[in-house]
């Protein structure tokens, strides 16, 4: 096994080009000496972003603390979090705490603070995105269907009105 590997401290040095020709038996055991683990699915591809990814956070220095303090600012702003206690994949601390951030948000509209604009009937209808509901010609709605029966005068499925429905996959 011909890894060109060179010892600094407890970080492994790899030359990135070298890392694209690495043997997946060579990947997983480059892996498990820096996250102290195998890769969890065995995917070698996984195994080389990863190393990729820490050699150069190594190299560069990682993310700057002002954008981890901003992710965490975010992170404490979602409304569902999960906590998961232990060691970091790739942490050096013994023990950490690592935020998982789960949405709430349906994810066929767009973020609050956004502008719906649609063409209907020789119309531009604008309707903002608010944190809860929509605003149309200057009044609040629960939903993007209502807001539609507004402009329309019959039922609409909000999504379909605005363009926003996902296409099915499958049959």
């Amino acid at each position: 096994m011909n890894t060109k590997l060179r010892v600094v401290g407890r970080m492994e040095a790899v030359a990135l080009d070298h890392l694209a020709r690495m043997q997946p038996s060579e990947l997983q055991l480059l892996h498990r000496k820096l996250f102290g683990q195998s890769v969890r699915s065995g995917n070698s591809e996984l195994a080389r972003r990863r190393i990729a990814w820490h050699v150069q956070s190594e190299r560069e220095g990682g993310l700057p603390e002002s954008a981890r303090q901003h992710a965490l600012a975010i992170a404490k702003e979602a409304s569902l979090r999960i906590h998961m206690h232990g060691r970091a994949a790739g942490s050096s601390l013994p023990h950490s705490t690592v935020t998982a951030i789960v949405s709430d948000h349906d994810s066929r509209l767009p973020m609050p603070g956004s502008v719906l604009i649609k063409e209907h009937r020789g119309k531009t209808v604008v309707v903002r995105v608010l944190d809860a509901g929509f605003e149309y010609d200057g009044r609040r709605f629960a939903s993007l269907s209502a807001v539609a029966a507004e402009i329309t005068g019959t039922k609409w499925n909000g999504f379909l009105f605005f363009g926003l429905a996902k296409e099915s996959r499958g049959c």
